[in-house]
């Protein structure tokens, strides 16, 4: 290193008179920034001073410090850019702007460590003026905690890219204005943009006019109420075709505030287009089944009419009894297929109504053959669809139609459970009960040739299940079947603002 800028020649560069006052200023200045900082010679890049930051850090003595070279403190000389230590160190100590004005400041992270802990810094590299000789002063700071950070991050973001592209549904963000931000192949498959396309573009600008008023309305509930919205709209492409499609929306929140949101999105193409042929299908066969069974009891009841024989007459009335089941399950797989269909939501039901409702639609020759009795409370309200007074309607038919008795005896109850969460209603009966085949199909225990015979509890337990209730079959006092469905209870329990419903609304589809 020669015996520059009064450096001596032997081996203890503070050994000699003449070094110690470079040294000694050299080592002042360095312990006065409370930050960790080296000073070394711009030419030859050897660290002349350290402060206790800067050993803390780097972990080595001063000595050691001062007997090595800048580039010797990195696992290699290079940055984590690219380039060279010395390359950089030549920027930071080039000659001061004609003007007077301090040099310019080379900044670069550099890897000290590798393995763990390792150790990366971010590194200031500027020339200075200390007692009239020019230095390169070299501040550092740990930048190690945040580059282990990014890492995870950076790792658990293609993680998650990752899973995103795996799904075969749309997956996206939108910032707090309801603009994407983030998204995945799919909904620029089904949108039909170019990815540079979506960015910040508003997600009501992706539906057409007379469906993005409801994408608008669940953006606004996830931002306001800071609940899960979802709803169905027509996407509109970027070619102009409107596709059906199911978004289901989450909030992002920081803390209390909701900042973002993030979705899901379904082409309802597929879907929409089989339920539709199902659907004629189901039309077409339900229609012609109807018909050939009136056909069926017609022949059949002028052939009873014409025999004398009391044996193929009983026989006869076996095959009219077994064409009535048929065109009752025919009638319930309709109202089923009109439950899925319409997917109703719970509201308050005032159940006393509901259960009038009920035996009011009950064929007149089943509820004249038996006695009903009714013992529901005015007062009580329950939350459930509209649907409901039709599952009673069931389970009164099932109760007098499957009892053999000259005068059946169903008994209607409900009370307010002790939890007052919830309201039991109970249909129980004198009959034979209900036939485990059917019990079967509520439990998963059906052989596939039962599977039509408990369409109607199926039915019944769609419905209470629609509103958040359950079903429960048991033995009833009477030695007959005892059908408890549990409904939750109104919010509040305020029968008169509960919603009276009738057989209209239900076909409806209120």
């Amino acid at each position: 290193m020669g015996d520059r800028k009064g450096e001596s020649s032997t081996d203890d560069p503070q050994s000699s008179s003449g070094d110690a006052a470079p040294t000694g200023i050299l080592r002042a200045f360095v312990e006065a920034v409370p930050t960790p900082t080296l000073v070394c010679d711009p030419e030859t890049l050897t660290i002349r001073a350290a402060n206790a930051p800067a050993v803390d850090l780097l972990g080595h003595d001063r000595g050691t410090l001062t007997l090595m070279g800048l580039p010797d403190l990195g696992e290699n000389d290079v940055t984590v850019s690219g380039e060279s230590i010395a390359d950089v160190a030549a920027s930071a100590a080039a000659p001061p702007a004609s003007d007077g004005s301090d040099g310019p400041i080379e900044r670069f992270e550099w890897d000290i460590r590798l393995g763990d802990p390792g150790l990366r810094v971010d590194a200031a590299l500027r020339a200075a003026t200390i007692a009239g000789e020019e230095w390169l002063v070299v501040g550092l700071s740990d930048v190690t905690g945040r580059v282990a950070a990014e890492t995870d991050r950076d790792a658990e973001r293609r993680l998650v890219d990752a899973l995103a592209e795996t799904v075969p549904l749309a997956l996206f963000r939108c910032t707090e204005e309801g603009t994407l931000s983030r998204w995945n192949g799919r909904l620029s498959s089904d949108t039909g943009y170019e990815p540079e396309s979506l960015s910040g573009r508003a997600l009501t600008s992706l539906f057409d006019e007379e469906t993005s008023g409801l994408v608008s309305d669940s953006l606004s509930r996830v931002y306001r109420e800071g609940e899960p919205a979802s709803c169905e709209a027509q996407l509109l492409t970027r070619s102009g075709e409107r596709v059906p499609y199911r978004l289901s929306l989450g909030p992002v929140t920081d803390g209390d505030r909701v900042v973002g949101a993030v979705g899901v999105g379904e082409d309802l193409t597929e879907a929409s287009l089989r339920e539709e042929r199902l659907a004629v299908l189901t039309r077409v066969l339900r229609h012609n089944f109807r018909n050939d069974l009136n056909v069926v009891t017609g022949f059949t009841g002028r052939a009873i009419e014409a025999v004398d024989d009391p044996d193929l007459v009983a026989e006869l009335e076996r095959v009219v009894d077994t064409a009535e089941r048929l065109l009752r399950l025919g009638e319930t797989s309709r109202k089923v297929e009109r439950l899925l269909s319409q997917r109703p939501s719970p509201r308050p039901v005032a159940l006393a109504p509901a259960v009038d409702a009920a035996l009011e639609s009950l064929d007149p020759a089943v509820r004249a053959r038996a006695t009903v009795e009714v013992d529901v409370p005015e007062d009580l309200a329950v939350s459930a669809v509209a649907f409901l007074p039709e599952a009673i309607t069931e389970l009164v038919d099932n109760a007098v139609r499957h009892n053999d008795a000259d005068e059946p005896r169903v008994r209607i109850s409900a009370a307010e459970l002790p939890s007052e969460s919830w309201t039991s209603l109970v249909v129980a009966d004198d009959g034979p009960g209900i036939p485990p085949a059917e019990r079967a199909v509520l439990t998963g225990e059906e052989t596939p040739l039962e599977h039509a015979s408990g369409l109607g509890l199926w039915y019944v337990n769609w419905i209470v299940t629609a509103g958040g209730g359950s079903l429960d079959i048991a033995e009833s006092k009477a030695g007959g079947s005892r059908i408890e469905l549990s409904l939750r209870a109104a919010e509040g329990n305020p029968p008169e603002d509960a919603e009276l419903f009738t057989l209209d609304d239900v076909e409806g589809g209120t």
